[in-house]
């Protein structure tokens, strides 16, 4: 399966409720007026593409039709697709980690974090790197032992500590042995905690001065892992992950189990941090670089 058709599959249940709702809203409105832009504003956020983006999309298509002069209401339904385009394209950087580089990865418990971990480490080695896992996550129960497993299906090898360690020596560890053993790419997994941002920013900054002070010459990265079918909560956890962490890019996962995939469009535009990786089943080969040109044209049913 091509990655187009992977990206088109996962994203079946958003492009049929939005696709569905333009339909159902352009055969209601024979002329082209306030409450038609209205109804596709609703229908926009219904989608998880937030209040802010709703309207920042409806607004310029009002003001399309205006210095267009459009009067057919199926033209329209072209712009929509081509706004939502444009949002997603502009942020749409291509991405490619260099040698040695330290990818930090962070998010709540329950998105998915330490199955995105086995799956960019699978990635990564089937690129030709070689990969290293820190199990930095030592305060959930059963964390290690379930990063553990991911390893042993990726290929890879993790550095790890007795449960409730200090995450901050488990990253010094995994920086030594990265370093000893000339890894081309640490992954640090961390604790998913949100409760508290005060703890959760003194422990990633210890992380991160360990990192920036024995290891200065890789590249580093700062993944947040976000749950697609948490909707605007997701968006949420973005904005206060931000404010604690500088976040370099975004793993969305579960994206073929929600119809509220609008989301991905929300977060390029509200948060100004690329969306990196994106996830579309439960196997450890079901991860993709996002592709903005390909998720927009996936969405439209292009």
């Amino acid at each position: 399966m091509s990655v187009f058709q992977k990206i088109r599959d996962g994203l079946a249940a958003t492009r049929n409720t939005l696709m569905s709702g333009v339909e159902k809203i352009f055969r209601s409105f024979v002329s082209i007026d306030e409450n038609l832009f209205d109804e596709l504003e609703e229908l926009l956020i219904s989608s998880d593409m937030g209040v802010e983006t709703s309207m920042s999309v409806t607004e310029t298509l009002r003001e399309r039709v205006k210095t267009e002069r459009v009067t057919d209401a199926e033209q329209i339904k072209k712009m929509l697709a081509e706004e939502i385009s444009a949002r997603l394209v502009s942020n749409g950087t291509e991405f490619c980690l260099p040698v040695p580089s330290v990818l930090l990865v962070v998010g709540v418990n329950g998105v998915g974090k330490t199955t995105t971990i086995g799956k960019l480490a699978k990635l990564y080695k089937d690129e030709g790197k070689s990969v290293l896992i820190a199990a930095a996550d030592t305060f959930r129960a059963a964390a290690v032992d379930q990063l553990a497993i991911w390893c042993n299906r990726a290929g890879v090898g993790m550095i790890k500590h007795a449960e409730n360690s200090d995450p901050a020596a488990v990253v010094f560890d995994a920086v030594q042995a990265a370093k000893a053993r000339k890894t081309d790419i640490l992954i640090c997994d961390t604790a998913g905690r949100l409760h508290n941002k005060k703890n959760l920013m003194d422990e990633l900054k210890k992380i991160f001065k360990i990192i920036n002070t024995q290891y200065a010459d890789a590249h580093k990265e700062v993944f947040l892992v976000l749950d697609a079918t948490t909707g605007q909560n997701a968006l949420q956890q973005a904005k206060i992950f931000k404010e604690t962490a500088e976040i370099t890019g975004i793993v969305l996962t579960k994206l073929d189990g929600t119809a509220k995939g609008g989301i991905i469009v929300s977060i390029h535009n509200e948060l100004n941090v690329p969306v990196r990786y994106v996830t579309l089943g439960e196997g450890i080969e079901d991860i993709e670089p996002f592709d903005a040109v390909l998720f927009a044209k996936a969405l439209s049913g292009n």
